[in-house]
């Protein structure tokens, strides 16, 4: 389906003439996440709301954070979202639907799944109804209460606010902006033990360590009576939070629902034969059979699972230690142990002789399912002979929390259940081979090959074109290893809040030039050399230092107390200063250098001219940039901190939009400044944007991993943070400021060295008063950068 995006321009730009410029960049970055026909959707709503009269901004706001909302549930919800804004239209303000717009992604990302966003829609037009002043004040706190709430205790809490303030309006606001006590104690009696979405990469990672792939999860509402998780729609659907069990905590809970399901899904390999021909009772029982002959495949390659599956249940009153009758307790939570531990017995003869044939013959073949339904029907036989078999209703009860409903195994239709579970066959294991030059350059290529191929094939050394060029295939066409993303905040300092995960950071490997480069510094700047080794004579520590003239020291100080001795011979009052102690210098400091490496650091210097060999020659001033300075000064402060012998990294970064800020790590604490260190610095290259506040955010996380007392970020930039994503001038500036208060109460202070002329009409409102240095001119980088930390550290 083709869009034709002329059919909207007028009417989008008439409305907020600011999308002249930018819309056809907004259907760009949409297209990465909606297809053609959820793109024609996503514009028509835009055009609706356009239409409205309600704003231009809104429509803009709506192109802008729909895709995201679709990245984060699909781009099913794109109608049921644009109905449901239509329908509070007629009931609440333009403002407050833009509000509503604006938060979407991170109500999106919180609740994880289109139905419970569809729910929350509905909350909000139920809200429109019954109190419109307090969604506002609501949306200004969302983040704090899908925090704290499941989607289900939001509604009970929405349900008494809109009650107890149905005619106070003053009293509404304060009470959904947390304001009022009544307001915090309903959320704190609604709260729940642990939250799916916390906890949700715990799982996955879970279960990728035992199983060696992926699974798709899902929150589902548990507000219903004797929720059951279960499986559909390609994904293991949990409840979106559960409380602790006993001393059993919610994540150990969610691990064994999510290894239960998998096991599901890896050791069935189809529906349950005959399922319709089965009362729902037999269904039970023989689902019964089927949970215990996956978890025993399961236990049998995971031992360990049978230790978390025996917790619960005797956390759950369905189990006791070493083996002991339950007598107390419901027959098929008995027989449920039984067949789980295999040891337990229910009293009852016939029962027991049911669950040591299944021990015994599940070992000879574990995936019979014909022996589990024969033994299940076995089951359902004796105790409706004896009078023992539940109500389904009691079934329905039974304590067993892990457990899943087993709608998967009883599916009517065999290919919905293949829609769960084929993508999960095994997948062979990737291979790395190392070949010679001719077996390499004869292979046929494979253009659609990716990360995921089945071989990779790598040689001991770089290969080069035939017209060699000095540039390696490597080089020119290969990917840079990257780690992460590593997910930071953002503040929003128009909304006064921290947007959640906002920001992801991605470690790339620097590339590398000539050290010897690095090595030529101290020769082309003679004159600061001198001045370092006097920097590192002064600070180097100097191992034990006498601390005399003490009143409460540790040893007597014979000079001070023969002065002492003299003093009271002539009559007069000695110094009581007599002692003295031995205390070890330590500077106790630990420093990371971050390098702003944007685009304009590509520029020449005032004077330059463009003759990059003149460098080459140690010409000072000849093809010089703002990053030959910036490495040189670096490369200066570098020897003298080696010099004195503080711990010290040396990383740099640039931006491209939010999602891509790219880190470089030139230098780590515990790597010695030698040749690889400078050859990363010699290769060090500009580029891109400057998303400060996150790069601040990512190396003082670094940071604070070490133990020193003091620890001291020093930021070497040439300019105001700017990205490609952010048009408000204030936006990043604040971002950045929030980062330096956050680094600060983590007991880590910043320092920015900046190369900017015209810095003073911001810097100091980032990084306060004393914050900061400007210098006017760039040359004289070198020369003070090195001064600048002693004068920091002393």
């Amino acid at each position: 389906m083709s869009i034709h995006l002329d059919e909207y321009r007028d009417e989008l730009v008439a409305a907020d003439p600011a999308l002249a410029e930018h819309l056809d960049t907004l259907v760009t970055e949409a297209a990465r996440h909606i297809s053609p026909a959820g793109l024609k959707t996503w514009l028509d709503g835009a055009l609706a709301l356009a239409r409205l009269g309600r704003g231009g901004r809104l429509a803009t706001l709506w192109l802008e954070e729909m895709p995201l909302v679709a990245r984060e549930v699909g781009e099913d919800v794109i109608p049921d979202v644009m109905g449901a804004l239509l329908k509070m239209a007629s009931m609440v303000s333009g403002e407050v639907l833009a509000l509503v717009v604006s938060t979407l992604p991170a109500v999106a990302r919180r609740l994880g799944d289109a139905d419970l966003l569809r729910g929350w829609l509905q909350l909000l037009h139920r809200m429109s109804a019954r109190a419109p002043r307090g969604i506002r004040p609501m949306l200004g706190v969302i983040d704090e209460l899908l925090a704290r709430l499941t989607l289900s205790g939001l509604r009970r809490w929405v349900d008494f606010g809109a009650e107890a303030y149905r005619r106070d309006f003053a009293g509404q606001r304060a009470y959904f902006a947390l304001e009022t006590e009544d307001s915090k104690a309903v959320l704190q009696k609604e709260r729940r033990g642990t939250l799916f979405i916390d906890v949700q990469r715990k799982i996955n990672f879970y279960l990728r360590a035992f199983w060696g792939r992926d699974f798709f999860l899902r929150p589902a509402a548990a507000d219903l009576e004797n929720f059951r998780p279960f499986v559909a729609g390609r994904a293991m659907h949990l409840p979106d939070a559960v409380d602790d069990l006993g001393a059993v905590p919610g994540l150990e809970l969610y691990r064994a629902m999510a290894a239960h399901m998998a096991a599901h899904l890896v050791h069935s390999e189809g529906p349950m034969a005959g399922h319709a021909a089965f009362s729902p009772a037999q269904r039970f029982m023989i689902g019964l059979l089927e949970d215990a002959r996956v978890e025993w495949n399961a236990m049998r390659a995971f031992p360990g699972m049978g230790r978390l599956w025996r917790r619960i249940l005797a956390e759950a009153g369905a189990g006791a230690p070493e083996g002991a009758a339950h007598e107390g307790l419901p027959v098929i939570e008995r027989i449920a142990a039984g067949l789980l531990d295999g040891e337990s017995r229910t009293g009852i003869a016939e029962i027991d002789t049911i669950i040591a044939d299944f021990h015994e013959q599940i070992p000879r073949n574990p995936q019979d399912q014909d022996l589990v339904r024969t033994l299940g029907l076995a089951l359902f036989d004796h105790l409706s002979a004896r009078h023992l078999m539940p109500s389904l209703r009691i079934l329905e009860s039974i304590r067993l929390p892990w457990r899943d409903d087993n709608r998967l195994i009883w599916s009517e239709d065999e290919e919905d259940w293949l829609e769960s579970s084929v993508f999960l066959s095994p997948r062979e294991k990737q291979v790395r081979r190392q070949v010679n030059v001719m077996e390499f350059v004869n292979e046929v290529d494979v253009e659609t090959a990716g990360d995921d191929a089945q071989e990779i094939w790598t040689l001991s050394s770089e290969l080069f074109p035939y017209e060699d060029h000095g540039i390696s295939f490597n080089e020119m066409e290969g990917k840079d290893p990257v780690r992460g993303p590593f997910h930071h905040d953002e503040w929003d300092w128009q909304v006064q809040l921290h947007r959640p995960a906002w920001v992801s950071v991605w470690e790339h490997r620097p590339k590398k030039g000539d050290p010897a480069i690095v090595d030529g510094v101290l020769t082309r700047h003679r004159g600061i050399s001198h001045r370092i080794r006097q920097i590192v004579d002064r600070l180097r520590p100097q191992g034990l230092v006498r601390e005399r003239k003490l009143e409460d020291g540790d040893v007597l100080d014979i000079n001070a107390a023969v002065d002492a001795m003299v003093m009271l011979r002539m009559g007069l009052n000695p110094d009581p200063r007599i002692t003295m102690r031995y205390r070890l210098n330590r500077r106790d400091l630990a420093v990371t250098i971050l390098i702003d490496l944007s685009e304009s650091t590509n520029d020449p210097l005032p004077g330059a001219t463009p003759d990059p060999a003149g460098k080459e020659k140690g010409e000072e001033g000849k093809g010089e940039t703002v990053l030959d300075l910036t490495r040189d000064a670096t490369a200066l402060l570098a020897t003298a901190i080696d010099g004195i012998g503080d711990p010290f990294a040396v990383h740099g970064f640039n931006s491209n939009g939010r999602e891509d800020v790219r880190y470089y790590r030139f230098k780590d604490f515990d790597e010695p400044f030698g040749e690889e260190v400078k050859a990363r610095l010699a290769g060090m290259t500009g580029g891109l944007s400057t998303r400060m506040g996150a790069a601040m955010r990512h190396a003082g996380a670094l940071l604070a991993r070490r133990p020193e007392k003091n620890r001291l970020l020093l930021l070497v930039t040439d300019g105001e943070p700017a990205d490609i994503d952010v048009r408000d001038p204030g936006y990043l500036r604040q971002d950045t400021k929030k980062a330096v208060e956050e680094l600060r109460r983590q007991g880590i202070s910043s320092y920015c060295l900046t190369l900017d002329p015209e810095a003073d009409a911001y810097v100091s409102r980032i990084f306060g008063p004393t914050g900061y240095t400007v210098i006017d001119n760039v040359r004289r980088l070198p020369e003070r950068l090195p001064t600048l930390f002693a004068a920091l550290t002393r």
